[in-house]
């Protein structure tokens, strides 16, 4: 049997070029007009791990990103799986409107995830699942949904909250929450993760059954923008 070289040499360079790592300049976008970003949390990672999964009931890890923006166990959990990991790359809250830029090495890891609490929710989180890094050099780009942990009711309560089972809203960063809500709800009916109804909110700062401004804090679906550039 004769072996053609040139295409086993062909061959070759193709998978080596595959194998390589993948260098990732990524931009994470704020589109919302009054939202705020928790510190965010990226990996690149394998086929089998997932930081959420639509439709399933969320993890510990992240009800305590979603309740309080605390990524640290998924940043855990992240490296139990020998993820690739940046952690809080804009430096603190993300605004309406700003970008964050950052570099991360993917090394042997084909898949991209990152999730971020939004500000004023209940258990409102930005992510993006398991998504497959091209091979191919260029830019891509990713519109990221908002998510509900359907972890905890959305009450539109600011009062300090966000430990994981403790009912409320942490901040509203932008220092234009309300007061004195009597709450939207008590109840989640959806325990699973899904897609965000938005908050509700209303015009009274300092009653009604919302401290969520209506006028400040709604917004449509997507949320962020992230441009991703395979070097």
């Amino acid at each position: 049997m004769k072996f053609n070289k040139l295409a086993v040499a062909a061959s070759l360079a193709a998978f080596s070029f595959s194998s390589q790592a993948a260098q990732l300049d990524i931009t994470i976008s704020n589109l919302t007009h009054g939202i705020h970003f928790t510190p965010f949390v990226v990996a690149g990672h394998d086929d089998s791990t997932h930081i959420f999964q639509v439709g399933q009931a969320a993890t510990p890890e992240l009800q305590a990103m979603a309740e309080g923006g605390d990524i640290s166990g998924l940043v855990n959990m992240l490296t139990t799986a020998n993820a690739e990991i940046v952690e809080n790359p804009a430096g603190g809250l993300l605004a309406p409107g700003a970008s964050t830029n950052f570099m991360l090495d993917t090394g042997s890891m084909g898949y991209l995830s990152l999730s971020s609490m939004l500000l004023p929710t209940n258990d409102g989180f930005a992510g993006v699942d398991a998504w497959q890094i091209p091979s191919e050099p260029g830019v891509y780009w990713i519109n990221v949904n908002a998510y509900d942990a359907g972890t905890e009711a959305n009450d539109e309560i600011i009062n300090g909250g966000g430990a994981p089972g403790a009912a409320g809203i942490p901040v509203a960063p932008g220092g234009d929450g309300g007061t004195n809500a009597t709450g939207v709800t008590t109840e989640e009916t959806n325990q699973t993760v899904h897609i965000h109804r938005g908050n509700l909110g209303d015009d009274d700062a300092t009653a009604g059954k919302s401290d969520v401004d209506s006028r400040i804090h709604r917004w449509l679906n997507p949320v962020l923008r992230i441009r991703v550039e395979v070097l």
